[in-house]
This record gives structure tokens, sequence and C-alpha cells, in this order.
């Protein structure tokens, strides 16, 4: 019989990287960036809610954790692109699941919180 291997523990490290990689701009940006490289105001208009402070911010933790590349065109103006990376793009596999299984789950997790919300704060009456 085959030994299985111990599942990874989550460590410090781990949870640092998956904060960096999975908050919501950053998974937005990425889903954009899926389809072709986009300049800076392509992805704000792509996604309208973020901020300017925001997008940067995202912009620069996925660019220090190699999944996203940013490119400087030699043009006039001077143009700035953004494009995933391999590595990056390795996450769309994972993502896709998370949406799937979201998805999936969604109307069991809203009937357990409209059911949690009844229990704490019941209605007066």
């Amino acid at each position: 019989m085959a030994e299985t291997e111990p599942a990874p523990q989550l460590t410090e490290r781990h949870r640092e990287l998956l904060d960096q990689v999975l908050d919501k701009w950053s998974l937005q940006i990425l889903d954009a960036l899926c389809g072709r490289s986009l300049r800076f105001n392509e992805l704000r208009r792509a996604i309208p809610v973020v901020t300017q402070k925001s997008l940067t911010a995202a912009l620069r933790r996925l660019e220090r954790n190699g999944m996203v590349e940013r490119i400087v065109t030699d043009t006039r103006p001077v143009a700035v692109e953004y494009r995933i990376t391999p590595l990056g793009k390795s996450l769309q596999e994972l993502i896709d699941a998370l949406l799937r299984w979201t998805t999936v789950t969604l109307p069991a997790v809203e009937r357990a919180r409209a059911r949690f919300d009844r229990l704490v704060d019941p209605v007066p009456g």
C-alpha cells in the first residue's frame, strides 16, 4: 500500500502569500489580465470600483510576487502595460475551481447566514 504525503501545514509564509494573491483586487486584476495585457487606466475601467491607490498597491504586490509583469514601452509618451506572468497564469485553474465551488455552495451559505442572523438578531415582534 502506497504511503500518502502529509498535507502541508499552513505557515505564516503561506498565509502571507495567499493574502497577497487572493485578496479582492488581486483576483480581479489577475482575471482581467488573463485575457490580455492592459494599461493602468484600462485596468481601472475593467475594475471601476477600485481606487487608484488600491490598484497601484495591488499591482505592486502582484509584481513583487511574480504574478504580474510591468512593461514600460519605449514610445512617446512612455506607456506602461501590465501582463500576467506564467506564474500568475498558473493560478487560473485554482481560481476557476474556487469560483465553481462558490457558485455551487452559495445557496447553502446564504441559507446558513439567514438562519444565523435570525437566531442572533431576532426581529422584535
